[in-house]
C-alpha cells in the first residue's frame, strides 16, 4: 500500500500516478486519509463500468450524446435532439 502526504504528493505527482497503475494510492492530510487515487481502469472495476470514456469519446459526430455522471461517478449516455 503507498501513503503520500498532501505535501509529498503535490511536489510529486508523477510518482503518485506511477504507483497508481500498481495499486491504490492514499494520500494524506495531518496525518488522516484524505483521497485515494486509482487508475482509471480500478475506477471501473469497482464502479462496474462496462463503457470506457474513450469508447464514449469515440462515437461518431452523426450520434450526438451528452454524457451525464450521477453521483456514484457511473456514466450514461442519451441521444441529443437540435
Amino acid at each position: 500500500m503507498t501513503t503520500l502526504t498532501s505535501r509529498e504528493f503535490n511536489q510529486d505527482v508523477g510518482r503518485a500516478k506511477k504507483a497508481a497503475r500498481l495499486e491504490p494510492v492514499f494520500i494524506t492530510d495531518r496525518g488522516k486519509p484524505s483521497h485515494v487515487l486509482l487508475s482509471f481502469e480500478t475506477f471501473r472495476q469497482i464502479t462496474g463500468q462496462t463503457e470506457s470514456l474513450v469508447d464514449l469519446l469515440a462515437m461518431p459526430e452523426s450520434a450526438a450524446a451528452d454524457v451525464e455522471f450521477d453521483s456514484r461517478g457511473s456514466w450514461e449516455t442519451r441521444e441529443e435532439r437540435f
